[in-house]
């Protein structure tokens, strides 16, 4: 497996990120969501990642990991493994580098993912019916090949380009009280974390995890990173493990994040649902669950002012074709620790 040294990340870190990525990923806007203020009361803006480049959040940690790279790191390549946004993410910011890369990805990629991954010139690479079981080969590509592997979230120059949504939002809401924000391995979420609270120990941080894809949830729960049987979710960029040697995002999230919240799959395709009809936008499964949040008002509403970030629109017209002969099924929520 690839080694990686536990280090502190800061503030600084985040704001040297925002500098260095400034000519790859967009500033995403920041819109008003009258729907969902009328729902809690309160103000609430959302973070609309599905707009930016690459169709997810995922570009921000990609671009500031691979601009690290030495030159000879460069002209060797990169590998990684993805659910399918990270991947596309890496193959985007290689090929604007001229990076060798080749991508990972389990049997059950979305197709859309999969063909934006080919489409910026990286080799992708399908094995395996779970995300463990591609990630298992990309260690052993990175072994062989002498590649460099670029984490999809437990890397510290990967969650300070996540964590420059936290500086946006920072600027776009001064106001900001609350941000509810997807989980799945914690990049995204430890760097809007240690962005957020670095300007105010206050701001409240929720995290949102689908039901049938919450290893950090249960990991929380147990103490430490373990391993769970992964199930079909709609929300497929939140597949996947932790890693059982996690180095940075267990202990920030851990340690920064207030509140757990788990939404069901009728709960996501409800959601995505109303970001189609009501916001005329596409947002992913993954990119859905803080909107399945708020409609359910499952978090304590003690807050003013709530951001959500709304991670990724990756999804194929034939997913959102069929969401209306799905939505209201499975809709148990578990309770979060």
């Amino acid at each position: 497996m690839s080694s990686r040294n536990q280090v502190a990340l800061t503030d600084y870190d985040v704001a040297a990120a925002q500098a260095a990525i400034a000519k790859i990923a967009v500033r995403t806007p920041a819109i008003a969501c009258p729907g969902l203020e009328q729902r809690l009361g309160v103000p609430v803006v959302l973070k609309l990642e599905n707009l930016q480049v690459t169709g997810s959040f995922k570009v921000r940690g990609a671009a500031n990991r691979m601009l690290a790279l030495s030159d000879v790191e460069r002209e060797r390549g990169v590998v990684t493994c993805s659910s399918g946004n990270h991947g596309r993410a890496v193959a985007y910011v290689a090929e604007l580098l001229g990076i060798p890369a080749t991508v990972c990805v389990p049997e059950w990629v979305d197709p859309v993912k999969l063909s934006a991954i080919k489409r910026h010139g990286a080799e992708a690479v399908l094995h395996g019916s779970t995300y463990d079981e591609a990630e298992e080969r990309s260690y052993a590509i990175e072994r062989e090949r002498g590649l460099t592997y670029i984490h999809a979230f437990d890397d510290p120059h990967v969650i300070a380009g996540q964590g420059t949504i936290g500086l946006e939002l920072i600027d776009q809401f001064p106001s900001i009280d609350t941000v509810i924000v997807p989980l799945s391995g914690g990049g995204l979420i430890s760097g809007v974390a240690v962005a957020l609270k670095s300007h105010d120990t206050g701001i409240k941080i929720i995290a949102v995890s689908a039901k049938n894809a919450s290893v950090m949830v249960e990991s929380l729960r147990v103490g430490k990173p373990v391993a769970v049987h992964e199930e079909e979710t709609i929300a497929s960029a939140l597949s996947g493990g932790i890693d059982l040697d996690n180095r940075h995002t267990f202990a920030l999230v851990r340690d920064l994040v207030d509140e757990h919240i788990l939404v069901s799959e009728g709960e996501i395709r409800s959601a995505m649902e109303f970001a189609a009809d009501e916001l005329k936008l596409v947002v992913e499964g993954g990119g859905a669950v803080g909107i399945a949040a708020a409609l359910g008002m499952q978090f304590e509403r003690t807050q003013r002012n709530v951001a959500i970030v709304v991670s990724g629109g990756n999804v194929s017209l034939d997913t959102l074709a069929g969401l209306k002969s799905t939505v209201g099924l499975n809709d148990n929520v578990a309770d979060s620790p």
